[in-house]
């Protein structure tokens, strides 16, 4: 409310200023469209400090050196031209000069601002007093759902950063007329309002946007870049381009596979088998973390719950496989050994 009154009183007194700035410029337009022409100009600041307050004060000052590089060097030329062709206009032609080389130096530096990070994170250190720590969510790990429990256990530090692309993914899949893509998207509408209601978790939706930049993917890894935070997913393929990038990931099914516990070969489990396995006589049963269990002549076990011991352990990039033998062929006797 306050930030309302105080626009309010600035829109008043730019009314007032551009009524005094016309009459002493001897415009004759009359009270009511000098400072209706004073009110435009303060309207026009304020849709620029709203602007402005949605970009991150790194990319803020790559722009204003790149303007101000721009203007410099637009009047540069501007007073070589003069003095090699006097015919030249000298406020009009320097100050279009300006103008244009101005918008190119802005361009080239946004353009390049990965080049002057050696300069902005001296002038703006990440680590720095108050500055938290930005973790950037990507659609899928909001659809996934696991991230909100792992927000509530507490081990996810700084501010989960959401920006409005993906939410307008998430949207467009809720919206979808395919009931399996619908019900994904209501699913992380639902967690992403799970995680608000959490009061130990900061959760911040950002405006921030790359128009000239089409894939969803890249548009997160310039985002991660511009905050200066790390990207939360479970995509692997985004997991590798970002790393590429130089942005840093936290995946969501890495951690899983860490957390799994560790088994060795000859250890003994107690499980249930479920299912047939590929080959001839195997049995598939599950722990409770989803790890597939493969047991060897376990298809005459189906349904049953049997002990099982661990053979071999084989890790792939889709998850962990551990093969097992029933426990009870460990004691059975063999034949044809007194031939």
């Amino acid at each position: 409310m306050g930030i309302v009154i105080a626009r309010i009183v600035f829109l008043a007194l730019a009314a007032f200023g551009g009524y005094a700035f016309g009459s002493a410029l001897g415009i004759p337009w009359g009270w009511p469209l000098l400072a209706a022409a004073g009110v435009l100009a303060g309207l026009v600041v304020l849709a620029v400090e709203e602007g402005t307050r949605r970009v991150p004060l790194p990319r803020l000052f790559v722009g204003t050196l790149g303007a101000t590089l721009g203007l410099l060097f637009g009047q540069l030329l501007g007073a070589v031209l003069l003095f090699f062709l006097p015919a030249f206009p000298r406020a009009m032609g320097r100050g279009f000069l300006s103008l244009l080389l101005g918008y190119l130096g802005v361009s080239l530096l946004l353009r390049r601002e990965g080049e002057l990070e050696f300069l902005t994170g001296r002038l703006f250190p990440k680590g720095g007093p108050g500055r938290e720590g930005y973790k950037v969510l990507d659609t899928s790990v909001i659809i996934d759902g696991r991230i909100a429990d792992i927000c509530e256990a507490g081990f996810v530090e700084g501010t989960l950063l959401i920006p409005q692309f993906v939410l307008r993914e998430l949207q467009q899949i809720a919206d979808s007329s395919d009931s399996l893509k619908r019900n994904r998207g209501r699913r992380g509408l639902d967690v992403l309002q799970k995680i608000q209601r959490m009061p130990k978790v900061k959760v911040e939706i950002h405006e921030l946007d790359f128009p000239q930049i089409r894939e969803v993917d890249r548009k997160l890894i310039e985002c991660a870049k511009a905050v200066g935070g790390k990207i939360l997913t479970n995509d692997y393929n985004l997991n590798k381009v970002a790393e590429l990038h130089g942005v840093r990931v936290l995946n969501i099914n890495e951690l899983a596979n860490a957390l799994k516990p560790v088994v060795l070969p000859g250890e003994v489990m107690h499980v249930h088998v479920l299912k047939e396995g590929k080959e001839s006589g195997q049995g598939v049963a599950y722990l409770d973390d989803g790890t597939m269990v493969v047991v060897d002549h376990g298809k005459k076990h189906l349904g049953q719950s049997v002990d099982v011991m661990v053979t071999s352990v084989l890790q792939t990039t889709a998850g962990r496989m551990i093969f097992t033998r029933l426990r009870e062929e460990e004691y059975a006797p063999r034949g044809g050994d007194d031939r």
